[in-house]
């Protein structure tokens, strides 16, 4: 009902300020009621003229890790990302806000949890940066009033028979919890509203803390131990805190948070700090902080072949590597052409000619001279030509590829992904 009202009122609206309006229906396949409630959104767009796109995704490789609730959430917000527009627009009204607010609380979530949730927000995770914006513009409005426009306008929708279900947390609050709540406090949902914007403002003013506490570095997708080791314990929390939300990591338990500090700061200088939460990892490396989805254990004998492409994917390590071309600069795109090229893991025993005149180097120490953290290097593409080694992507070229001045050479690069798309790092 919330989704049919919110198209029903931006359809009005369109015309008014030129807006070009498309509709997007996720279709999670967990209820058998699924096809039936695609082809109502069919439907219902046709008669509006709107433009529509069903996208149909798959639970199953996340259900078991993540619950139904969160794996259907991670992949609809996956959905959201790659939308060409410049907003998606969301139908949370005023009840959801309030329940969203409880469960927060009641999972113990800190200040930025308890924000719940904004009117506007940026996407956080694009591989690309130019994911649509997230607006909720019904956020301050009751249920209740929805529902009276949907009667009076004469709106037909359907409902997931799963909102019945009082074994899911929010359900358990929506069906009994509130309507006790409001009978002693009718005006519950705007006085929540309002909890939820003094936390928002108090999450914003520890962020600006968090910035000045991260200087140059509040940008950056590592953080350096020094920054943390300055700081009070309470700021030190708050400054990675800050870091592993840039990062688009998901929020650790306070037992965690304690874990990982402790960690960074006090392990051996030589000790291979890593810490799991959820299904993430925060490592040390050289004095700095890095934090990413886990990685999973790689087959060292995948290959992959590069037929000229501007892009390829790599299935084996969910990786896209990139092949620009440049002049003067690169890979020696004749030389490349003289035998088929190859991508392929480290199998040990490597060396390389970092530059004319140089003495040959094994793979293992320029790995290390070019401060190559570890868990990186078993995933780093080695590109060869025929049976040579003619790039360690990211690292180095090897000198007798390397293009000469105002010849056409290739510039690789490579992106490691996470489950949905999303950017892990880039080399």
């Amino acid at each position: 009902m919330d989704s049919v009202v919110l198209l029903h009122l931006l359809h009005g609206l369109a015309p008014r300020f030129a807006w070009r309006l498309s509709a997007l229906h996720v279709h999670h396949g967990i209820s058998p009621n699924a096809d039936m409630w695609a082809n109502f959104c069919t439907e219902f767009c046709a008669r509006l003229d709107i433009p529509l796109h069903i996208e149909r995704v798959d639970i199953a490789p996340l259900r078991a890790d993540h619950g139904i609730e969160a794996a259907a959430r991670k992949l609809r917000h996956a959905a959201f990302r790659k939308q060409s527009c410049d907003f998606v627009a969301l139908a949370h009204h005023a009840d959801d806000q309030a329940e969203t607010l409880l469960l927060q609380l009641l999972r113990g979530a800190g200040i930025r949890g308890a924000a719940a949730m904004p009117v506007l927000s940026k996407v956080e995770g694009s591989v690309s940066g130019s994911a649509p914006a997230t607006v909720r513009p019904l956020l301050d409005i009751p249920r209740g009033t929805l529902y009276e426009y949907a009667v009076q306008h004469a709106l037909q929708w359907v409902e997931d028979e799963s909102n019945t279900d009082e074994r899911y947390p929010r359900n358990f609050l929506r069906h009994r919890v509130l309507p006790l709540l409001e009978r002693e406090f009718p005006a519950y949902r705007s006085t929540l509203m309002r909890g939820a914007r003094h936390f928002a403002e108090a999450a914003a003013l520890l962020d600006e803390l968090a910035q000045l506490d991260a200087q140059d570095q509040a940008e950056s997708a590592v953080l350096d131990v020094s920054r943390l080791r300055a700081l009070s314990p309470s700021r030190a929390r708050n400054l990675l805190r800050f870091f592993l939300h840039r990062q688009g990591a998901p929020m650790p338990q306070e037992v965690q948070t304690e874990q990982m500090l402790h960690q960074l700061l006090h392990a051996r200088d030589d000790a291979a700090v890593c810490v799991g939460f959820g299904h993430w990892q925060l490592r040390r490396y050289q004095g700095k902080v890095y934090a990413f989805p886990a990685l999973e254990a790689v087959d060292t004998g995948s290959a992959a072949h590069w037929l000229g492409e501007r892009e390829l994917h790599w299935p084996a390590l969910n990786m896209r590597i990139a092949f620009n071309r440049v002049l003067g600069s690169g890979i020696s795109l004749a030389k490349l052409q003289r035998a088929p090229v190859t991508l392929r893991l480290r199998s040990g025993g490597e060396s390389l000619r970092p530059r004319p005149g140089a003495a040959t180097r094994s793979l293992k120490n320029l790995l290390q001279e070019h401060h190559v953290p570890p868990w990186h290097r078993e995933r780093l593409p080695l590109l060869y030509c025929g049976g040579e080694l003619a790039s360690v992507v990211g690292v180095a070229v090897s000198a007798e590829f390397q293009a000469a001045q105002n010849e056409e050479g290739v510039l690789v690069c490579c992106e490691q992904l996470d489950y949905d798309g999303r950017q892990n790092y880039l080399l």
